[in-house]
């Protein structure tokens, strides 16, 4: 199988991790793996750390004599690299591939949507996603079905293809657990309470702390302890940390900072929590949280109703549902159990090797002509 992921994402987020991760899974298995990236970004050099040799491309350009000159070049790329499917996880430059797939016939086209905007249901969109893709990959359902109902897709093109996670570097690691937590000072008696991820306001931080200031004041629960596993980016340490004093929780809480070691703080929580407001259309976090079996509970944003349980989801922005959902995991140990078990089972079908099969089979699919809704 030859493949080119089309990844043209300025920083590394879920989207670039995405296709870089299923770039070298099939790899590993042994296929041939091109990925397309915009040079001098962040995720341009993730993509080279990994090993992926990534093309550099101005893949972004608005300049018609630029895209002209862009054209030529992907045109000669795929002359050269003879691809058997082409995945654009991103739309600009889309309608450039749409364009050389119907002119040459060289190649299958896929459109992977893993961003948080629902594609508007207009002519061209309709047009470059139903007759020029051979197939779309939607990362959550909601997506899926928006394509289906509000654009008028054949459900046989459509397939919802979640991701999946390293299973062999997330899991539970039992004496990383003990390390991690006697580094941030967590007895065996404390309740600890994760949120990861980069500081951002679309991360929810605000609110979990808000949940757990109030949580807090109930009697018992004096032993919650938050854990922030991530670092600043779009907001400051100190800003957030200026929440916990508001929240009168400063002395309960813990930041990581970068780590290289993110497995162990994943396994060092008794609940892991995702409080994201929006977005998450592809749970990198939560999967890795849950990868390294810890239970979740979480927003009903994205993609996480099709991995987490209802009784474990609040609404995003809901402060008191928040809390109560922490209640129950801290003061209910087979509430949280359950919720435990019945994620597990839903992650057994998320590793690495499933997220390949999926796709590959779709890849197949469309190069033999049997391809069907996935």
């Amino acid at each position: 199988m030859r493949a080119i992921q089309v990844v043209n994402v300025r920083f590394f987020n879920a989207t670039a991790w995405y296709a870089f991760f299923l770039a070298r899974l099939m790899r590993e298995a042994g296929h041939e793996a091109l990925v397309v990236g915009l040079p001098g970004t962040e995720s341009f050099g993730v993509a080279e750390r990994w090993g992926l040799a990534p093309v550099p491309m101005e893949l972004n350009t608005q300049n018609p004599l630029r895209m002209a000159a862009l054209y030529r070049d992907i045109a000669a790329l795929v002359s050269d690299f003879r691809p058997d499917v082409v995945d654009c996880h991103r739309g600009e430059s889309f309608l450039l591939w749409a364009i050389l797939k119907l002119r040459t016939r060289a190649f299958r086209l896929v459109r992977t949507r893993g961003d948080q905007r629902l594609p508007k249901a207009n002519l061209p969109n309709t047009w470059l996603h139903r007759d020029a893709a051979d197939a779309v990959i939607a990362t959550n359902s909601r997506m899926a079905r928006h394509f289906v109902r509000e654009m008028g897709l054949p459900r046989s093109k459509v397939w919802t293809i979640l991701g999946g996670v390293d299973t062999d570097c997330f899991r539970f690691d039992a004496a990383g657990r003990e390390r991690v937590r006697a580094e941030f000072g967590f007895t065996p008696d404390d309740q600890v309470v994760g949120i990861v991820g980069r500081f951002d306001e679309v991360k929810g931080q605000r609110e979990l702390i808000a949940a757990m200031g109030r949580l807090r004041q109930r009697d018992g629960m004096h032993r919650a302890r938050l854990f922030l596993v991530g670092f600043p980016t779009t907001l400051s340490t100190e800003q957030v940390m200026a929440w916990c004093r508001e929240a009168g929780i400063e002395d309960g809480v813990r930041v990581t900072g970068p780590r290289d070691d993110v497995a162990a703080c994943l396994s060092a929580l008794d609940v892991g929590v995702c409080a994201s407001l929006f977005s998450e259309t592809i749970a990198r976090a939560p999967m890795e949280i849950m990868a390294c079996g810890r239970p979740l509970i979480s927003t009903s944003v994205g993609v996480l109703p099709d991995l987490i349980p209802p009784q474990a989801l609040c609404r995003p922005g809901d402060v008191p549902g928040m809390e109560e959902l922490l209640l129950l995991a801290l003061s209910q140990p087979e509430w949280l159990a359950a919720v435990r078990e019945e994620e597990q089972r839903t992650m057994s079908q998320y590793s690495g090797r499933d997220f390949l099969s999926q796709t590959l089979s779709l890849y197949q699919g469309l190069i033999t002509g049997s391809g069907g809704n996935g």
